[in-house]
């Protein structure tokens, strides 16, 4: 297990800027991020200062990752996972598993919930979004995991230990599990049918999918990839309103973690995100220098 000063989360302006402080006072810095942002579908950029001329999100991302790459940052394309603590911090992907001192998280602000009928009448009623938080009301159940990714895997994963009842619906998607996690997928049930709806009394009692239905206790939604809220919230970061809550300084109330960028909320731009991920890099500077 490669072993790091820093691990960022997200390699979108946040988390790139931040980079560029830690690396330059000679920490050991990995950036990992999944190049899902949502700049990269951005045509043109013309508020951003010191352009003449408009940019691309696209353009200005990888400009940001060579420029962290030239001051000796470490650049992983991959998705995060899980993130643990066991006196350091885990971050873990399919490539594998890095420990850190310190961790930002700068992934942004999670998916909006699944399209599907049911879905908010049955939230806290059958519907969860975290594994870690309510998989012990669960045991012995029949438990199923919404998504088609390797995070759909491991939340599948973090359900072992409470039920070996486990299915994982795709939603009509075709299952995008890579390394390990390809692997680990095949001891669950897997359904690939489209889901039309969940239904229910006071909580939930069934999935309804296309062509059948199927008794179903709780579903843990785990669609797309990890996001900041998901990872917060099992570590006991403290989150409102979808947002992680960061002090000034971009620490959180779990010392060791810090968040900066769209994630944090407020107002969702890149000069904004930018400068909370300078102000992050800073802080993060001072607090692993106050442990030596």
């Amino acid at each position: 297990m490669e072993t790091y000063e820093v691990i960022i989360i997200g390699k979108g302006p946040s988390g790139i800027s931040a980079a560029l402080y830690t690396v330059r006072a000679g920490l050991k810095t990995l950036v990992i991020g999944s190049g899902s942002s949502a700049l990269q579908k951005t045509d043109k950029i013309e508020n951003y200062y010191g352009f003449e001329n408009p940019i691309s999100g696209r353009e200005l991302l990888e400009t940001g990752v060579k420029q962290a790459k030239r001051l000796g940052a470490v650049i992983l394309d991959g998705e995060v996972t899980a993130l643990e603590f066991d006196g350091s911090f885990t971050a873990k992907t399919v490539e594998g598993e890095y420990k850190a001192k310190v961790v930002l998280i700068a992934t942004g602000q999670p998916p909006q919930r699944p399209n599907i009928p049911g879905v908010k009448q049955f939230e806290g009623k059958g519907v969860s979004y975290c594994t870690t938080c309510d998989g012990f009301f669960y045991k012995n159940k029949t438990v199923g995991v919404l998504g088609n990714g390797n995070y759909t895997v491991q939340e599948a994963m973090e359900l072992e230990p409470f039920t070996k009842d486990i299915t994982i619906y795709t939603n009509g998607q075709s299952v995008a599990f890579s390394g390990n996690y390809a692997s680990t997928a095949v001891k669950y049930k897997i359904n690939t049918k489209r889901v039309v709806s969940l239904t229910g009394g006071d909580v939930l009692g069934k999935i309804e999918l296309d062509d059948s239905s199927e008794k179903l206790d709780g579903l843990f939604v785990a669609s797309g990839t990890a996001s900041s809220v998901d990872f917060a919230v099992k570590l006991g970061v403290m989150v409102k309103d979808s947002a992680i809550v960061a002090d000034a300084e971009q620490k959180t109330n779990l010392p060791g973690i810090f968040a900066a960028g769209d994630c944090t909320g407020g107002f969702k731009q890149v000069s904004v995100a930018v400068g909370e991920g300078a102000v992050a890099g800073k802080n993060i500077i001072e607090y692993i220098r106050s442990k030596k």
